[in-house]
């Protein structure tokens, strides 16, 4: 596996930036790679929040790419309070997502009260092993996020991936300045959602944050020529075009980086 990463000098030290892309196919995991990114997070159900990709969109992927591999388990979109029996179907999926060879995974549960669910977490970190988890944006609708990430770096997960608790990491950037300063070097702390080219390098500033996560995606049009326009699927506005991570993209949201 090939470890990208951007190294920057700045006062005489050495800043290392790691770069993941939220990417929703095995077209965009390769974009991700071609691009300059670290790693990807391999993600279903984009319009959801993200949700488990099938055993064949990993298998694909890592087949697909040399860069990390990590994987996100989340039985569905909405909130982060799961049955038991949608628990049980995480640690059916992590065990898959660690055969097919993810090199991470990335998950979170909540209580009702908005706190880290410790005793859900517990064997799904356990499932895990070695593999390093990342906490995901559940974290952003934790009633306490310095309550929550004490809790998380109890469990052993390797990076948090946050806004801020804001709709966008710069709108969060005064949130997540805090959490970097307080996590220090027990756990990465990795803003995400709205992070593109005209704001990474503002948003690091900031935050005082050395990984960020993007999805970099533009839209694709579809090869289709028959088009039927009163039939949708699902809840799409457009049926027949997609959205794609392009290597175009990636490279050009590192680039602020790396001037």
């Amino acid at each position: 596996m090939q470890d990208f990463h951007t190294t920057l000098k700045s006062n005489n030290s050495q800043v290392m930036y790691r770069f993941e892309i939220c990417a929703n196919s095995v077209a965009s995991c390769i974009a991700a790679q071609e691009g300059g990114a670290d790693r990807v997070e391999l993600c279903a159900g984009i319009p959801e929040g993200g949700t488990t990709p099938s055993y064949g969109m990993i298998r694909n992927a890592r087949k697909s790419i040399d860069i990390a591999l990590n994987v996100i388990i989340r039985p569905r979109g909405g909130d982060f309070l799961y049955s038991k029996s949608e628990l049980e179907e995480m640690l059916y999926d992590i065990a898959v997502a660690k055969e097919l060879g993810a090199d991470g995974l990335v998950f979170g549960c909540l209580r009702p009260d908005g706190s880290v669910d410790i005793e859900a977490m517990k064997p799904l970190m356990e499932a895990a092993g070695d593999t390093p988890v990342t906490f995901h944006r559940a974290f952003d609708h934790s009633a306490d996020p310095f309550q929550a990430l004490e809790d998380i770096i109890e469990l052993g997960c390797a990076r948090i991936l946050t806004s801020g608790c804001q709709p966008t990491a710069l709108e969060g950037a005064p949130l997540l300045a805090q959490l970097v300063e307080k996590a220090g070097d027990r756990i990465i702390i990795m803003p995400g959602c709205g992070v593109k080219e005209n704001n990474i390098a503002e948003i690091a500033r900031l935050s005082g944050a050395r990984e960020f996560h993007f999805s970099a995606r533009e839209p694709v049009e579809s090869g289709m020529i028959f088009r039927n326009p009163e039939v949708a699927m699902g809840s799409e506005d457009d049926p027949y075009g997609t959205v794609q991570t392009t290597a175009r993209r990636v490279a050009a949201t590192i680039a602020p980086l790396k001037s």
